[in-house]
């Protein structure tokens, strides 16, 4: 196989031309092409005016490969393509009685699970939440009707926080052993679109998930796996700092030596139980701040310029970042084009947002969190647990702030600047539900926070045009960017520091953010699980 790189064709070309381009680059024959397959497309829109292209990376089958990478040693963009199939890395054992627990269902928990079962570890999955299908229809409760189900929301069920947002499937994570691809492809097996393979942006949106998880849930049963939903662990059997097995919330007692810790960065209580058990933990950074909203052809316009509503484009996203004179980043977080902000709180009497967009992204607004880096030492300091009691004071304070029905306050851009309450909105209508109650969020967090946004705004408006218009609508609050701790592991086993066959994984163990990044930190830990279990038994034997 031979990968060609930076290949650049224009927005408008057919697959012939794309083939036509192959064999020029290769100076080959048309029938020495043998096939080809799209590892990735791409395209730069960050020079304003120039034309917009689309750039390949292109893995193919040619005749006599040895001699065209001969003939091209000495160019950069024309290598052996590398082998990103998976490998499993053990098999269970004949007559093993263990079954590994995996504590979440998140995709984390959903990578972790199915790929213990597909070595045939027969794991046994733990949900606090309900199914996707009955999720959705507790999630819309609280968004239609301000009614609130705390264990089956926006942040725990099946599919976890990932499932009610943009679906987004790109990350900067190293990933040498392409661990991506597998989440890739195991997504598509399900039933994601065959594009997510090769888009350089991948996304899925939240209908299309539901679809996926529920038959990944599927798969991971019938070879041998448990999925338990509604099953919430309460305590943690532990012995001489050795995992034995959970407790759940109706008494049962699951016995295992091995157990995957996939929370979501929301699982406050688990979190405690935790630091209550003596399991390592500490304080970690994360950010706050607030969900913006514009107009997405705003966002196309600036972004895309004549290209703007193309269809192969699609809605344009972006991604910013300040640097304020008080020493704070600014940043847009969780871009969501064409999308929605929705209401995310997952405990009674708290605001929180989010965002999310459905596969077409064709709403009318383009949203983004626009959050303030904060750390421990500096804005929460105390226990592990100080940025789990700073988070649930700013919520409190936003339902306050909402009118205490689960309403989120807003502001207008242009009022916020000014620092002063505003009272009716322009035209851009805010996606928030149950609603947005108009009035100053200066009182919502910290100051050193709305300072950094009100001289952040003005200066994403000169990258941006019309990013800081007087009429777009911030919506309060942004907590939950990132787990506020870590459950720390050893770097080689995997394992919690100091108890052994815990194996802390995902996003609320401080190891992923993001559904890609949280699937492939499944998958390892599974491997890691996997072969102490192997080795356990053949020692055993």
């Amino acid at each position: 196989m031979i990968r060609i790189t930076e290949l650049a064709l224009p927005l408008d070309h057919t697959d012939a031309d794309l083939r036509k381009a192959i064999v020029a680059r290769l100076k080959i024959n048309d029938a020495d092409l043998l096939d080809f397959t799209v590892f990735k497309r791409s395209y730069d829109a960050r020079k304003k005016g120039s034309e917009i292209k689309f750039v390949y990376i292109i893995d193919l089958q040619a005749r006599n490969v040895d001699k065209l990478l001969e003939r091209f040693v000495s160019d950069p963009h024309i290598r052996p393509a590398p082998d990103t199939s998976y490998h499993p890395v053990a098999k269970a054992p004949e007559g093993l009685s263990e079954r590994p627990i995996v504590i979440g269902f998140g995709p984390c928990g959903l990578f972790a699970a199915l790929t213990l079962a597909q070595m045939g570890f027969r794991p046994i999955v733990l949900e606090r939440g309900k199914e996707v299908r009955q999720r959705t229809k507790d999630t819309w409760a609280l968004w239609r009707n301000k009614t609130l189900s705390p264990e089956s929301n926006v942040q725990f069920g099946e599919g976890g926080a990932g499932l009610f947002s943009d679906g987004k499937l790109y990350s900067q994570i190293k990933d040498p052993k392409f661990y991506g691809r597998k989440v890739m492809q195991e997504f598509v097996r399900a039933g994601a679109p065959e594009e997510i393979l090769f888009v350089s942006k991948p996304h899925i949106g939240t209908f299309r998930l539901t679809g996926v998880v529920s038959t990944m849930r599927e798969e991971i049963r019938a070879l041998g796996g448990e999925v338990r939903f509604q099953s919430r662990v309460t305590d943690l059997l532990i012995d001489n700092g050795r995992m034995q097995g959970v407790v759940l919330d109706n008494g049962e007692e699951l016995r295992s030596q091995h157990v995957v810790l996939a929370l979501g960065h929301s699982s406050r209580d688990t979190f405690r139980l935790l630091h209550r058990r003596g399991v390592h933990i500490e304080a970690k950074p994360f950010a706050v701040g607030f969900r913006i909203e514009h107009p997405q052809s705003l966002i196309d316009s600036a972004r895309l310029g004549k290209y703007a509503g193309h269809p192969a484009l699609g809605a344009a996203d972006y991604k910013l970042v300040y640097h304020a004179r008080n020493g704070r980043a600014v940043y847009s977080f969780c871009m969501c084009p064409g999308g929605t902000v929705v209401a995310a709180t997952s405990e009674p009497n708290r605001v929180v947002t989010n965002g999310m967009s459905q596969y077409s992204r064709n709403e009318r607004n383009a949203n983004a969190g626009i959050v303030v880096g904060i750390s421990p030492e500096q804005d929460f300091p105390g226990g592990p647990l100080a940025g789990v009691e700073f988070q649930e004071q700013l919520e409190s304070k936003a339902f306050e702030l909402g009118g205490r029905d689960y309403c989120a306050p807003g502001q207008l851009v242009g009022d916020f600047i000014k620092g002063v309450p505003s009272s009716a909105f322009g035209d851009v209508e805010p996606s928030y539900k149950p609603g947005v109650k108009l009035g100053d969020l200066a009182e919502s967090l910290p100051p050193y926070v709305i300072e950094a946004i009100r001289e952040a705004l003005p200066e994403f408006g000169k990258q941006i045009r019309g990013f800081d218009r007087d009429d777009a609508v911030l919506t309060g609050i942004e907590t939950r960017t990132s787990s506020p701790v870590r459950i720390t592991r050893d770097n080689h086993s995997l394992q919690s520091l100091n108890t052994i066959g815990l194996y802390p994984a995902g996003e609320g163990a401080g190891y992923a953010g993001g559904i890609l990044s949280a699937g492939v930190d499944g998958i390892k830990v599974a491997e890691a699980v996997a072969l102490d279990m192997v080795a356990r038994a053949e020692n055993a034997a």
